[in-house]
Parts: C-alpha cells; sequence; structure tokens
C-alpha cells in the first residue's frame, strides 16, 4: 500500500474509533459476494484486511451468506471453504434470506455493534451510507479499499463533537451536584500589621561599616590625612633612653669629642668619664 493511502486510512479509522467508539480487533462483516471476489482475484483475504484497516481483525459471517453460497453449486466451492475459516455471525433467521438483506438487518440503524462491512453489493453499499458510523470496503482490481466516511457520517460525528463542549441542561446539573463545592476564602487577619520585609534595611555590622565609610570618603575625595608628627633625634632619645640630659643651648656639659648622629647627621660631644670641659682661657696679655 502506498504511503499516501496508508495516511488517508489511518485518519479514517481514528475518526471511527474517537466519535463511534470502534475499537480492535475491529469486526469485520463480510457477505457472499466478497468471498466470490477474493477468489477470483487470489487476494489474501484476512492480511489484507489487516493492511488496510491497520490492526487486527476479526471476519465474520452470517449463515444467511454461507447458504447463498451452497445454492450456486459446487462451482463456488473455493468461495465456501473461504467463508468456512470466519467465525459465524448470529442472525437469528429461521429461513435463509439473501445475503444483502441478512446483513442489513445485522447492521440496524445504528450499528450499535460496530461492524466493519466488506461488501461487493453495490445496492447494499448504498443503503449502507445512509447510517452514521459504518466502514466500507470494497475490492477494486484486486486492490481493496476502504470507503471515504459518507455524509450522515460527518454529519454524526459533528452532532457528537457538539454535545461534547455543550452539554445539556439535565447533564449539566448532574455535573453540577457531581462537582465538589468550593473552599471557603480564609478569614482576614485583624489587628495591627508588621512592617514590610522588604523595606527594612538591614543592620550593618561594625566590621562592614568601617570599609564602607572608608570606601565613600575615598570616591567622594573628602578624606583628609591625619598630619604627621616628626620628632627630633633628641627628643626621640630622651623618650627612649632618658639618660642623657641637654642645656638650653643644646651643648655638652663635659668635654667630649665630637660624633655625627646617625639619624640627624648633626655632630655632637661625646661625654668622658673623668675630665671636665676645659673653659676658654683668656688671650696672653702682652706687657
Amino acid at each position: 500500500m502506498r504511503q499516501k493511502r496508508a495516511k488517508a486510512y489511518r485518519k479514517l479509522m481514528a475518526l471511527y474509533s474517537m466519535s463511534f467508539g470502534f475499537r480492535q480487533p475491529y469486526q469485520v462483516l463480510i457477505d457472499s459476494e466478497m468471498c466470490k471476489m477474493a477468489i477470483s482475484q487470489n487476494i489474501d483475504f484476512v492480511k489484507q484486511l489487516g493492511i488496510v484497516l491497520q490492526g487486527m481483525v476479526k471476519p465474520m459471517i452470517t449463515q444467511c451468506c454461507i447458504h447463498e453460497l451452497y445454492l450456486q453449486g459446487k462451482a463456488q466451492q473455493p468461495a465456501v471453504d473461504l467463508a468456512k475459516m470466519f467465525e459465524r455471525r448470529k442472525c437469528n433467521h429461521k429461513e435463509a434470506i439473501a445475503g444483502d438483506d441478512c446483513v442489513s438487518s445485522v447492521i440496524g440503524d445504528t450499528n450499535k455493534h460496530r461492524y466493519v462491512v466488506a461488501t461487493q453489493s453495490q445496492p447494499l453499499r448504498v443503503k449502507l451510507r445512509s447510517i452514521p458510523g459504518v466502514p466500507i470496503l470494497h475490492v477494486n482490481r484486486s486492490v481493496m479499499i476502504l470507503e471515504p466516511p459518507s455524509d450522515t457520517t460527518l454529519r454524526a460525528k459533528a452532532l457528537v463533537e457538539s454535545e461534547a463542549l455543550n452539554p445539556s441542561t439535565s447533564e449539566a446539573a448532574k455535573l453540577k451536584a457531581a462537582a465538589p463545592a468550593p473552599p471557603e476564602p480564609p478569614k482576614k487577619r485583624k489587628g495591627p500589621k508588621g512592617p514590610n520585609p522588604l523595606s527594612v534595611k538591614k543592620k550593618k555590622k561594625v566590621a562592614d561599616q568601617q570599609p564602607a565609610t572608608k570606601s565613600k570618603d575615598k570616591d567622594k575625595g573628602k578624606a583628609k590625612a591625619t598630619p604627621k608628627v616628626i620628632q627630633s633625634p633628641a627628643e626621640t632619645n630622651a623618650v627612649v633612653g632618658e639618660k642623657r640630659k641637654r642645656g638650653n643651648d643644646d651643648e655638652p656639659v663635659d668635654g667630649g669629642r665630637e660624633e655625627k648622629d646617625a639619624h640627624s647627621g648633626r655632630k655632637r660631644r661625646r661625654k668622658r668619664k673623668g675630665t671636665t670641659a676645659a673653659e676658654p682661657s683668656d688671650p696672653p696679655s702682652i706687657s
């Protein structure tokens, strides 16, 4: 089967499944004319049914159709053997009637048992097109064809969809009664409300505040450096050691040798033990 035709048949069987409740295995009702056509065209009938309907099939035939083949003599013995392979469908006819009438009576007005009809009888096919939800199969030049849905079937499909979307008043009342009652809304709490947690600022830690202020002053250019007090080397030595004392003129009390201060670069006199500084003498007078 060609891919395009197989896709069309798949969509068609999906329509019958969704709108009319067809399920696998599909029950295929076969008449006597179809059995004769399958023998004349050398068709593997059951296999072709599965390919066209794209699923498992269950072929069936009525007792009236088999009796019709018996009446045609030994020439139709292969068709009779083929019909005996199918499942018998009870038609509840005490006396055998024509095959077309038997099939139409089994289908009824609504096809409540969901049969797929395989027939070569043109009058029977015309009659079945007026019944909604009846898939029809026939053979054309050794090719089995599934007919497109009739207008009656399409109207029944649209009616089923509209009923599903818009239920009747009685069904709507049942749905309302079965639906659970809506829960009561929660009561509002009375009393003072707390602040909005999104609008309340978080407390800043002390460790986090100092770098923030420094960075802020640095960005604004308002940071002021504290002036450093530079002490002289003499004051530094006085504070640290406190061993030597100087006079007002910053001169050594005792005589000593000159020594360069490593910090200031000035010369200073070093005190010697057991000696005193010599007082400058007056220049000698000339007599």
